[in-house]
């Protein structure tokens, strides 16, 4: 056990307890203790498998190829846009010690993954719908068209899907025209 990971759960504001058990349970598998993003990350011949961590409503343990697990229990879920990613959240150590078994089983089916190579097939921001409204405009302003090619990748992802979810048309173009001066400015999407 990594004396780091003790420092970090001594300091946590809040999920001790919680953090305390996840630890337990990561490290029955077998799994490797580090700091990373000063995080504790549980590796296996130096990859990354699962993360612990607190947040303000939630604790949660997080597989960094989650998206490759079965998910038979349904229980993993989808961390915000990430797209391998997936987290489990716990607000009590009684639901952690409930559903051990099942870790364990997410945590070795994490690490047979790894072991296999398998890697996520993620998408590309061409894959991505241009809500017509953010077409329109980046046809008009080729100052927009030229800043939004030069955003990264993952920035014009988060804007296609930003501009492409509302289901009025007057929302996205609302949506649109809020953001072009961050596009300008080549700044990723601010909510």
């Amino acid at each position: 056990m990594n004396p780091q990971v003790d420092d970090f759960i001594a300091k946590a504001p809040k999920w001790q307890e919680e953090l305390k058990a996840l630890r337990r349970i990561i490290i029955d598998c077998g799994l490797n203790e580090e700091i990373k993003w000063a995080i504790p990350i549980y590796t296996d011949r130096g990859k990354n498998i699962v993360g612990i961590n607190g947040f303000k409503e939630f604790c949660a343990l997080s597989f960094f190829k989650g998206a490759l697990l079965q998910n038979e229990d349904s229980i993993l879920n989808k961390i915000g846009k990430v797209q391998s990613a997936r987290w489990i959240k716990f607000t009590s150590v009684r639901e952690i010690i409930k559903i051990e078994p099942v870790l364990k089983a997410y945590i070795f089916e994490a690490i047979e993954v790894e072991k296999a190579g398998l890697k996520i097939v993620k998408k590309k921001t061409s894959d991505y719908p241009v809500a017509e409204e953010f077409q329109n405009k980046l046809n008009k302003m080729p100052s927009l068209k030229r800043a939004f090619n030069e955003l990264t990748p993952g920035r014009q992802r988060g804007y296609l899907v930003y501009f492409s979810q509302p289901k009025l048309s007057k929302t996205r173009e609302a949506r649109v025209e809020k953001c072009i001066p961050q596009i300008l400015e080549g700044k990723g999407l601010i909510y």
